[in-house]
């Protein structure tokens, strides 16, 4: 199964991949993900596109296509996967269509500006296993600690109001256009993401199914 994870930031893409994990044993790429971890490790790429991140911008589609590829190799993906943050563009889900055929389900987690700048200033990871969570919506279990390894949590640097006005502006100008084009394709699924993350997760459930 491969499936297209498209959501504003905040919007729930990372909870929700999380669970299709679990259920459907697909691996996870989350492109963002992948981005951060190179800029913590100061590599060259990391270096690139830490200036980029910060301001709330996109990395160029060439890099990200690149990034892509090579990650789809992967064993663990030989089963399916769910990307996370890829495409982003038409133009990339287009190069997507050239290296791996059509997805099965581009899944659209809809969720109104407001709320979503909300979420944004309330998100927390932890630096060490990479769990996200967030105070309004998904809060840890004990504040400021991970469920997970109990490591104390962190606030991403560009989940600030400013950043996330940046990130919203630009999702709408260059990301959006997938709803269209996913739907064209008949491949779209939407969900409303303000009807609660259970509801969520058993709305996209009982549209892929078993």
């Amino acid at each position: 199964m491969k499936l297209v994870l498209i959501g504003a930031p905040a919007a729930g893409k990372g909870t929700q991949a999380r669970k299709l994990i679990a259920k459907y044993g697909l691996a996870y790429i989350s492109t963002g993900d992948m981005l951060r971890e190179e800029v913590a490790k100061g590599s060259e790429l990391g270096l690139k596109v830490k200036d980029i991140m910060s301001s709330g911008s996109l990395v160029s589609d060439e890099l990200i296509i690149a990034i892509v590829k090579e990650r789809i190799k992967a064993d663990d993906c030989k089963n399916g996967f769910i990307l996370d943050g890829f495409p982003r563009t038409v133009v990339q889900a287009e190069k997507l269509d050239e290296l791996i055929g059509s997805i099965d389900k581009a899944i659209y987690i809809n969720c109104p500006d407001e709320a979503l700048l909300e979420r944004i200033t309330a998100r927390e990871t932890c630096p060490k296993c990479g769990a996200s969570y967030n105070k309004i919506s998904v809060p840890s279990k004990v504040p400021g600690i991970c469920d997970v390894c109990g490591e104390h949590l962190t606030q991403r640097k560009d989940d600030t109001v400013e950043a996330g006005k940046a990130r919203l502006a630009t999702f709408h100008e260059q990301s959006e256009p997938l709803v269209a084009y996913y739907k064209k394709q008949g491949n779209l699924f939407e969900v409303d993401g303000m009807s609660g993350v259970d509801n969520v997760t058993n709305a996209i459930f009982a549209e892929l199914g078993d």
